[in-house]
């Protein structure tokens, strides 16, 4: 009985570890300035192995590894560089918001620009702990539902993390994975009065936003 026990508790032991690398792979590829096929493949990766723990005829425990496991999926990442600035009058209206429907400003961003790298090329307090990686919440943003119709649906992982966002309405969406098209021209972006950040060390943390009258 006791070997069994210690074979479990090894075998789930090495899995849980094995997953924490996958993670903190995915956190330091999406941070740094790798380019998307560089990262597709490190991602698509499959570990060859995993521990599996075999008793020998001594009594002692030996370390295996003929056990295959699964590869990690995710969301494609967008690494946040900053963005240029169109000429003004040429680029694509983005009116931002606070939680109560004031405009705080309104900016001109380009095709392709995303919600969250606008945002920061502008100062609005849009936080984006992650840097675009899909890991938190804090990058949270209510539209109306003309222009939420206009968006593609949101994989998992991306509604993994609004089931964490402050504030969450039937029209929320993570603003790193809300791409400027001319379809969305004058799209209208309310920031919630919180968010909440289980980014850092996996802890909930709220932050609310001054909103000034």
């Amino acid at each position: 009985m006791l070997a069994s026990q210690t074979r479990a508790f090894i075998a789930t032991h090495a899995v849980g570890c094995m997953r924490q690398q996958q993670r903190a792979t995915l956190r330091m590829l999406s941070s740094s300035s790798v380019s998307r096929p560089t990262m597709d493949n490190a991602l698509s990766q499959r570990p060859s192995s995993v521990v599996r723990t075999v008793q020998r005829k001594d009594g002692f425990m030996s370390m295996r590894t003929p056990t295959s496991v699964r590869s990690l999926h995710s969301t494609a990442v967008n690494l946040h560089a900053g963005i240029d600035r169109p000429e003004p009058g040429t680029g694509l209206k983005v009116h931002f918001k606070d939680s109560n429907g004031q405009l705080i400003k309104t900016v001109e961003a380009n095709e392709g620009d995303d919600i969250l790298a606008i945002a920061h090329e502008y100062d609005i307090d849009l936080e984006g702990a992650c840097e675009g990686s899909v890991a938190c919440s804090t990058c949270h943003v209510i539209l109306p539902e003309s222009y939420y119709d206009l968006l593609p649906e949101p994989e998992d992982d991306e509604n993994d993390m609004l089931d964490m966002a402050f504030g969450l309405t039937d029209t929320s969406r993570l603003g790193c994975q809300v791409i400027m098209t001319k379809e969305l021209d004058g799209i209208e972006c309310r920031l919630p009065s919180a968010t909440r950040n289980m980014f850092v060390d996996g802890e909930s943390t709220l932050k609310r936003k001054q909103v000034i009258y």
